[in-house]
C-alpha cells in the first residue's frame, strides 16, 4: 500500500504487522522539564520504557503508533532509542496536543503558517533529525472547539491535503467534539478515510458513535483501562455491537498506555487507582492479557482482530 515513516527509516505498510494504534512512552510539561530537569528521573523512565516495549513484543506487536506531540513532551530521540534497542516499529507525529492554549508564536501567526511547521515534519525531519513523521495529531476536549483549537484542526487539514499524511484527532465525546472535528477536517479538503477520531470509545452512545462511522472516519476505541472515561464492561458492549454491525474495517483497539507521565504527583496516582479512576492493570499489554479475551469470548474472531490491529493500521497510515 506504501511506505510509512518510522523512527527506524520507512517501512513498507505490509510490514508493519500487529500495532497498536494508540500508546504514548512519555507524557510530560515541556515548559517545567526544560527548567526543572531534576525531578524526572530519566533512568527509570527508560527502563519502564523498555519494559513496556518487550512486553508487547511477546504478544506480537511489531509496531506501537506514538501519539505524543508538541505541549505533550515529544522526544523523537527518545522514540528512536526505544526503536533501536528493541526492534520495534514507532510511528511518529507532528502536530499539537492542546486544549485551548498556544504559545504567542502561535497566536500571532495563522493556521498557515502553523501547517506549514506539520509539514517540514513529515517531509524533512523532526527536532533537527532525519526521522519524519508520519501522520498529525490535534486534540479537542472539554472547553470544546475554541479558536484556537479550530486553528490547529485547520493547520492539521492543510498539512494533510499538502501531504497526505493522516490525522489523528483527539476527542471528548461527553463534549460532543467529535462531529465538529470531522466537520472541519473535512471541510478544510482531507479525505474521510484520512481522519480518526481517537478516544470515541469513551462513549456508549452508539447514535454518537455511528453518526462519526457515517462520514467515512476511523473511531478509536482506544482508552481500555481508563473506567474514569468508561468502563471495561460498557467499552467492550460497545466494541461487540460495532462488530455485529459491520464496522470492523473503521475501528481501531488500544489502551492509551502513557509509561511516564507527570500530570500527578504519586500520592495522587494512588489514589487515582485506589478510586477506581484508573485500572492497576493499564499498560500497553493489557489489551492482550485481558481485554482480547473477553471480546474473544463475546464473539470476536481472529479475523475480526487482524482487521482490527493489523489491516486498518496499515490502511490508515499509508500515503
Amino acid at each position: 500500500m506504501g511506505e510509512v515513516q518510522t523512527t527506524g527509516g520507512p517501512v513498507d505498510s505490509s510490514e508493519l504487522g500487529r500495532t497498536l494504534i494508540h500508546e504514548h512512552f512519555r507524557g510530560r510539561d515541556e515548559a517545567v522539564a526544560h527548567q526543572w530537569p531534576h525531578v524526572y528521573d530519566e533512568d527509570e523512565e527508560w527502563r519502564a520504557s523498555i519494559e513496556q516495549a518487550n512486553a508487547v513484543k511477546e504478544h506480537g506487536v511489531k509496531t506501537i503508533v506514538e501519539p505524543t506531540a508538541m505541549l505533550l513532551g515529544r522526544n523523537v530521540d527518545l522514540l528512536k532509542r526505544i526503536g533501536d534497542e528493541t526492534g520495534l516499529n514507532i510511528v511518529p507525529c507532528t502536530g499539537i496536543y492542546t486544549y485551548d492554549h498556544l504559545p504567542h508564536f502561535f497566536q500571532n501567526r495563522d493556521a498557515d503558517a502553523m501547517a506549514d511547521l506539520f509539514v517540514h515534519d513529515i517531509e524533512q525531519g523532526i527536532q533537527g533529525t532525519d526521522v519524519k513523521a508520519a501522520f498529525i495529531k490535534c486534540a479537542a476536549d472539554e472547553p470544546g472547539l475554541t479558536d484556537n483549537i479550530e486553528k490547529v484542526h485547520r493547520a492539521a487539514a492543510r498539512a494533510s491535503v499538502r501531504t497526505g499524511a493522516p490525522i489523528m484527532a483527539h476527542s471528548r465525546p461527553a463534549s460532543n467534539t467529535g462531529p465538529r472535528q470531522v466537520e472541519i477536517l473535512l471541510e478544510e479538503g482531507v479525505a474521510p478515510e484520512k481522519v480518526q477520531i481517537a478516544h470515541t470509545g469513551d462513549s456508549d452512545d452508539l447514535d454518537y458513535i455511528e453518526g462519526l462511522l457515517d462520514k467515512g472516519v476511523y473511531i478509536g476505541l482506544d482508552r481500555y483501562g481508563l473506567p474514569m472515561f468508561l468502563p471495561t464492561e460498557n467499552r467492550n458492549r460497545t466494541t461487540l455491537e460495532l462488530l455485529n454491525r459491520g464496522y470492523v474495517e473503521r475501528m481501531f483497539l488500544s489502551a492509551d498506555f502513557v509509561v511516564a507521565l507527570d500530570w500527578f504527583p504519586p500520592e495522587a496516582v494512588e489514589g487515582i487507582i485506589g478510586g477506581g479512576l484508573v485500572e492497576e492493570d493499564w499498560s500497553m499489554t493489557l489489551l492482550f492479557e485481558r481485554i482480547i479475551p473477553a471480546l474473544k469470548e463475546g464473539g470476536t474472531t481472529d479475523e475480526q482482530l487482524d482487521t482490527m490491529l493489523v489491516d486498518n493500521p496499515a490502511r490508515w497510515l499509508s500515503p
